[in-house]
């Protein structure tokens, strides 16, 4: 009867090749490519804001736009923090 403990050293050793070469792909630094982790904040002038916020009150109940704004703004405090 022959010994099948080999059988399982090739699929393995192609993942290890595999993963190896997926490693040496990644070695370049993000943040010296342009890329940073954390998108940049645009600031908004107190005028342009509250004219902003008079708009949003001329939209409808349940827009969808009113909806994106809150999610906009949920974004931006993420942002923040990071």
């Amino acid at each position: 009867m022959k010994s099948n403990a080999g059988c399982c050293r090739r699929p393995f050793a192609v993942l290890v090749i595999a993963m190896s070469w997926l490693t040496g792909c990644a070695t370049a630094d993000s943040e010296a490519m342009g890329f940073a982790a954390c998108p940049p904040i645009v600031e908004y002038s107190r005028e342009f804001r509250a004219r902003a916020a008079e708009e949003l009150t001329l939209l409808p109940n349940g827009s969808a736009i009113v909806e994106m704004v809150a999610d906009y703004v949920v974004l931006r405090d993420q942002a923040r923090l990071c």
